[in-house]
């Protein structure tokens, strides 16, 4: 029997670092088990140059990403999302459409990479601090037993994982 990809979208304001990082995490970390996506409410004119760079770094690969509204996957005949996250906080504070199928939601805020200023160096570092806060947070969720836990376990457990080092990490994204 073969169980379909579960449909993780993560949402930012812009979508150009962000969300885009973690819909590559995502499905690096999911093991086959999850299909990554990632949308904006007001979408940039492109992904950011140093979120590029970050993931080829890791090897991942940015063929194909683009900054794009979350209205693409609100409308008929878009993929049905399992799950929700939002990971900056204006996404999380506007309202979001109507999401067919009634995903789990959550909100993952990472601080904005997008916004360091300085060096080279110093933005470079902001867009890794970023990968690697949403990159615990995706083992983590990657990990959870999926077809063990009940609806509203699996939804406390991925709000959970949304606070996990966002105290601590604060100050270190530039």
């Amino acid at each position: 029997m073969t169980v379909q990809p579960l449909n993780v979208l993560f949402l930012c304001t812009g979508n150009s670092a962000r969300s885009i990082l973690a819909e590559r995490l995502v499905e690096r970390w999911g093991d086959g088990k999850f299909r990554g996506f990632s949308a904006g409410s007001h979408p940039k004119q492109g992904v950011h140059p140093y979120a590029l760079a970050v993931l080829e770094d890791a090897g991942l690969p940015t063929t194909g990403l683009r900054s794009k509204s979350w209205d693409e996957f609100a409308a008929p005949g878009a993929p049905v999302m399992d799950f929700v996250f939002t990971v900056c906080d204006d996404a999380a504070g506007e309202v979001c459409p109507v999401w067919p199928g009634q995903p789990i939601t959550a909100h993952w805020g990472v601080p904005d990479p997008a916004a360091a200023t300085g060096t080279d160096l110093e933005c470079t570092a902001a867009f890794r601090a970023a990968f690697r806060m949403l990159e615990t947070r995706i083992k983590l969720f990657a990990s959870l037993p999926f077809t063990k836990l009940e609806q509203a376990s699996l939804r406390h457990r991925v709000q959970e994982i949304g606070r996990i080092g966002a105290s601590a990490d604060e100050g270190s994204a530039a």
